[in-house]
């Protein structure tokens, strides 16, 4: 005979069912995520492999798979379970995980409910569409093969702002998809205030009578030895390349397709040592967070990264305060002059290192110093936020991307290839997004000060190539958290302290000042 089952109390039963439901929500929330991951594998794809004749079925493909993913993240059966898990008992008294997956889950759901799903679709092929028109638009300097493009783009992304979160600014609504909870206007406050700090810097910088010489940085380089250079590098940082790849690209990024498939790519200038060192230190950087999110957690908030600002300050302090550090070079430079023994006979790791400290005003932004890098930043939000409020058109972006970097910069761009054509962004539709690159910075700094406190040793393992007790803070303090708290949130609870940008701007002083002379 077997047994009776345990007399259950009604409580019992209740709080199974509870259970039950969030394990279908999970699963309904993991099947998306892996539907998705086939959308951004097809953007992958676009950027790396895809013929140049491809791009109209590969808009259809895109705009099929977009449908198919909104139709999952907005269906009325999963939006009623979500409603009865935030009613019930595991939103109050879930672990912090579950709390977080409810509460994030039924937000996301708010959001995609409220999008019609003719509006998916037309982004998703839209965008492709205008990828591509990029593409030819940088390489002949046409912003008018572009600009039409850009009309539809804007339009369909205030369409999606006004659906997303009615009566809201339609440009916090576009930057809550990237920093959520983030406001505009805090933003902006932030910046100018960081950019008082930073212009005066710049300005010492291009006075100053002595100056890092970065003629090293330019010598020949062959692309071979680059490959196998920079993938060795990712490889000791802590890039896991049995879960990831490196790939070439018109414009670097990383793709989180998967908790065991996150693809990297960069692209090669044989008279340009930083071009894919630095392409790929910045990108491994956002693929170690990739690789250090829960597993278990995948498709669900807790294994997602916090925000575009948090993944950013990753990137940016692998690229930055680890690889441009005298320490890293300490380690990098035997390597470096293995790969390259030509180009670096005469080289010492402190003048490659001395090379890399260059305050330059520059055309590209993917190419600017450190210092500079947040004016180019700072300008593209102010721009894209006029055209979404209505203040600018976007046929008046380049005369206005012109003016704007005469003020900042002192010269006006000689092209539009050069100037309002360079990124990509505004034609994948990544609206919103710029701003998130400067954040980053600000939590990098902040976060590398904290983890400089916490491991007494970090500079001597550095300078060893022990990267691996900076990986595990970080994993411990960043990584691990998921989407469980937002940026500031996070920020604070790794560091201690409040965010600021204090020290972002000690840090450029102190690094910078040094090779000019200011110190």
């Amino acid at each position: 005979m077997h047994p009776h089952p345990p007399v259950r109390s009604n409580q019992d039963v209740c709080d199974s069912s509870h259970a039950q439901l969030f394990e279908r929500v999970c699963t309904h929330a993991r099947q998306t995520a892996v539907l998705a991951s086939v959308e951004s594998l097809l953007g992958w794809d676009e950027q790396t492999m895809m013929p140049p004749k491809a791009a109209t079925h590969r808009a259809a493909q895109a705009e099929a798979v977009a449908t198919l993913v909104h139709r999952q993240r907005s269906d009325p059966g999963y939006g009623e379970q979500l409603e009865s898990l935030a009613s019930g008992p595991l939103a109050q008294e879930g672990t912090p995980q579950i709390r977080t997956t409810i509460r994030l889950l039924r937000k996301d759901f708010d959001k995609n409910a409220r999008v019609p799903e003719r509006l998916v679709g037309a982004l998703a092929k839209t965008c492709v569409e205008a990828q591509q028109a990029w593409v030819t638009a940088r390489a002949e300097s046409s912003w008018s093969t572009l600009e039409p493009w850009l009309r539809q783009v804007f339009d369909l992304k205030r369409e999606l702002a006004a659906c997303q979160m009615p009566g809201a600014d339609p440009y916090d609504a576009l930057l809550d998809d990237y920093e959520p909870g983030g406001r505009w206007a805090t933003i902006a406050a932030q910046f100018n205030e960081l950019r008082a700090e930073i212009v005066p810097l710049v300005q010492a910088c291009a006075a100053a009578t002595r100056r890092p010489d970065d003629a090293i940085a330019r010598r020949h380089y062959p692309v071979a030895d680059q490959q196998r250079f920079v993938r060795e590098v990712a490889a000791r940082i802590g890039f896991d390349f049995q879960r990831g790849r490196l790939d070439t690209t018109k414009h670097p990024f990383c793709s989180g397709l998967g908790p065991d498939d996150c693809r990297i790519t960069t692209r090669w200038d044989a008279h340009s040592l930083p071009t894919a060192l630095y392409g790929v230190l910045h990108e491994a950087g956002h693929g170690l967070y990739e690789q250090g999110l829960p597993t278990e957690w995948y498709g669900l908030p807790p294994g997602e990264a916090a925000s575009l600002g948090i993944h950013e300050s990753q990137s940016r302090l692998w690229e930055n305060l680890v690889g441009r550090s005298p320490e890293f070079w300490e380690w990098c430079f035997p390597l470096t002059q293995a790969a390259f023994p030509d180009a670096l006979a005469d080289a010492t790791a402190a003048g490659v290192q001395q090379s890399l400290m260059v305050v330059r005003p520059s055309l590209i932004r993917v190419e600017a110093d450190e210092v500079t890098y947040n004016l180019h930043v700072m300008m593209r939000f102010d721009l894209e936020r006029a055209v979404v409020h209505g203040e600018l058109a976007v046929a008046d972006l380049p005369e206005a991307w012109n003016d704007r970097f005469a003020r900042d910069f002192g010269f006006r761009p000689p092209s539009d290839a050069e100037g309002v054509l360079q990124d990509i962004h505004w034609s994948a539709g990544l609206i919103g997004y710029f701003p998130t690159y400067t954040l980053g910075n600000i939590f990098a700094a902040q976060l590398m000060a904290a983890a400089v406190r916490h491991l007494p040793d970090l500079s001597d393992d550095l300078a060893a190539g022990r990267f691996g007790g900076l990986l595990s803070w970080l994993r411990q303090h960043v990584h691990a958290h998921g989407r469980r708290f937002e940026s500031a949130a996070l920020v604070e609870q790794a560091t201690g302290q409040q965010v600021s940008a204090r020290w972002l701007v000690e840090s450029l002083w102190r690094r910078y000042g040094q090779p000019h002379g200011l110190s």
